[in-house]
């Protein structure tokens, strides 16, 4: 029983197994084509063929064995090796391939993809392109143009160095201190103030001066107002030390002399602001109190201030002040006041300035006439950029002061006459501008019509050794020329000069005693490094006269028993300079040289300069 269906079950697997084979010969397939190129050539259709075996012929090992050969044979009948068509045989290009079962590809594990895909978008962002073209027209000028300014840099934070303090000693028993402080960066706020002594001795007896200078400062910023004000304090000391020295006395004692100025100032001003139509306006009350080592006195206080308007190019505006003065002395006491008003318009554009108005003047007091003068200007560009024409014409009252006097000649007598000069009319016309980049210039030429001038003469007979102010009686003319040059190579070279002619025509007197016709001053500073500075000085002045009175030994009668003798005061040139090293920021040595030529001249009659001399000292900036 058991055998019976083993061989059953081997029957049947040997039918399932071979029954494929079989089908072959039996039941026509379709034969797929494949065509191969191997050059530009076009395959042949493959032929079919069907199997020419009875589907009832009996399976056995040798007809599988024959059907597997004759299957070899025809898929390899025409793509062979023995194939007319092989190209290898000079045969087609085109072959045919019999697929006898279906192609079931397998991949193995190692080319396997394991990779999942990323789904994330990650497109880059791309900005959207904007053109904005320029729209400036192309100029075909060559010139050289001026350049726009350029916003200064925001200034880095540094340690200040408010105070500063100088000493200094040297030749000619010469004592020099100075000290400034102040109150450090602050825009609203600042406050100082200063200290300074000078004094040496010459070779004469008594050839000693002395100059002490104290003052204290402030100035506010209060809204759209600035507040500022100021107090000082100056002394002069010296000797009537002039004498003849061709023919000296031994009985002669220099006197003493000394001068006591204390002054202040307050100014109230509308700050600056750069807008259309705009309104500003200033007041400020200052004053002085002078006296000397005898009975000079002398009180002033002056009241000033101005109101603008501005419209476009227009200004329309109206300044004024009183000035208000006490003059006394051992023979007099004066009431002195002036009071001026100048109403005013002005236009200006890119190539002019235009200035027109009045000055209205009312002396009152111990004088009291009253005068109207022009107050005009006109600036005009000639050469772009480079050279302005100006002209002008003018006048005023000028207040005849004790301390004006003695700050120009120390060595007065006492009962200065007084009595103001008037600036009839002063005329002025030039040329000022830029020759070269860092060249500036001023020509001047102008012609002044003067009544009372003032001049100062010596009074030797009649006080000694010491001199008087005499006016010109009547209207002198005064013509001349200035001129002025600044070049600034670089910010550490500077030269500058100012020359001054002048003609005097008076009306009573001889000559414009102690008043030179030429008059040069020259200067330069040179900042060799950060550490090293060197300035320079000239004075040139030229001849002046002063009149000398002298008795008559026998005069004629109904002659007067005094005359004046013409003296000559000599050119001279004085050059001067100094020198300052910088240790480092707190120390700084210096060293001040007058005289360097050390010429033997005088500005006053009997009265010589200084000859060479120099300190040094050093300095402390904390």
């Amino acid at each position: 029983m058991n055998s019976r269906y083993t061989y059953t079950l081997l029957t049947l697997l040997i039918a399932l197994y071979f029954v494929p084979a079989q089908a072959q010969t039996k039941k026509p397939a379709k034969k797929a084509t494949v065509k191969t190129e191997v050059k530009k050539t076009t395959a042949k259709p493959a032929v079919k063929k069907s199997a020419a075996k009875p589907a009832n012929k009996k399976v056995t090992d040798n007809s599988l064995g024959d059907a597997a050969a004759r299957s070899l044979q025809d898929t390899t009948k025409k793509g062979g090796g023995n194939n007319p068509n092989n190209p290898n045989n000079g045969g087609s290009l085109s072959e045919e391939i019999v697929v006898t079962t279906a192609y079931k590809p397998v991949l193995a594990d190692a080319v396997k993809i394991r990779r999942n895909p990323d789904l994330e978008d990650k497109a880059p962002f791309k900005a959207p392109l904007t053109y904005a073209p320029l729209d400036k027209r192309q100029e075909q000028n060559s010139e050289i143009r001026q350049l726009d300014p350029m916003k200064r840099p925001a200034e880095q934070d540094s340690v200040l160095t408010n105070n500063i303090v100088k000493v200094g000693a040297g030749n000619l028993k010469t004592i020099f201190g100075e000290a400034y402080f102040g109150n450090g960066r602050d825009e609203a706020l600042q406050f100082g103030g200063h200290l300074k002594h000078f004094s040496q001795s010459g070779s004469l007896q008594k050839q000693t001066e002395s100059r002490d200078e104290a003052g204290v400062f402030g100035k506010s910023v209060i809204g759209d107002n600035n507040v500022s004000g100021r107090i000082n304090y100056n002394r002069l000391g010296t000797y009537f030390y002039g004498f003849n020295q061709d023919a000296p006395s031994t009985a002669f004692v220099p006197a003493k002399q000394h001068f006591n100025t204390i002054s202040g100032e307050v100014e109230l001003a509308k700050n600056y602001k750069d807008v259309e139509n705009d309104f500003t306006y200033a007041v400020k009350l200052k004053g002085y109190a002078f006296s000397n080592a005898y009975a000079a006195r002398e009180n002033n206080v002056v009241i000033s201030g101005f109101l603008n308007q501005t419209v476009k190019q227009f200004y329309a505006g109206l300044s004024g002040s009183i000035d208000l003065a006490s003059q006394k002395d051992s023979l007099y006491s004066l009431g002195n006041n002036i009071a001026r008003v100048n109403p005013y318009i002005k236009f200006q554009g890119d190539n002019y300035k235009i200035e027109a108005g009045v000055n209205i003047v009312k002396e009152f007091g111990d004088f009291g006439k009253f005068y109207i003068f022009p107050a005009a200007k006109l600036e005009m560009q000639i050469v772009p950029k480079y050279v302005r024409l100006f002209v002008e014409a003018k006048g005023d009252v000028n207040r005849s002061s004790l301390r004006d006097f003695a700050m120009i000649n120390p060595f007065l007598g006492q009962n200065i006459n007084i009595k103001n000069s008037v600036d009839q009319l002063d005329i002025a016309a030039g040329l000022k501008g830029t020759i070269a980049p860092g060249l500036s210039f001023k020509a001047t030429v102008f012609r002044n019509s003067v009544k009372n001038m003032p001049l100062i003469a010596s009074n030797f007979l009649a006080e000694g050794n010491k001199f008087n102010v005499i006016y010109d009686d009547g209207k002198a003319r005064v013509n001349g020329f200035n001129g002025e040059l600044d070049f600034k190579a670089t910010d550490d070279f500077n030269i500058f000069g100012r020359a001054e002619f002048r003609d005097y025509q008076l009306a009573s007197e001889a000559e414009a005693w102690n008043l030179p016709k030429f008059t040069l001053t020259a200067g330069t500073a040179i900042h060799i490094d950060s550490k090293l500075t060197v300035t320079g000085s000239l004075l040139i002045r030229g001849d002046s006269y002063d009149r000398l009175e002298v008795i008559n030994p026998s005069p004629a009668p109904g002659t007067p028993g005094t005359s004046f003798v013409k003296q000559n005061i000599k050119s001279f040139a004085d050059l001067s300079g100094s020198v300052e090293y910088r240790i480092n920021s707190k120390f700084s040595v210096f060293a001040q040289a007058n005289n360097v030529l050390s010429a033997s001249y005088q500005r006053w009659l009997y009265y010589p300069n200084y000859g060479f001399n120099i300190f040094g000292g050093v300095s402390y900036a904390f």
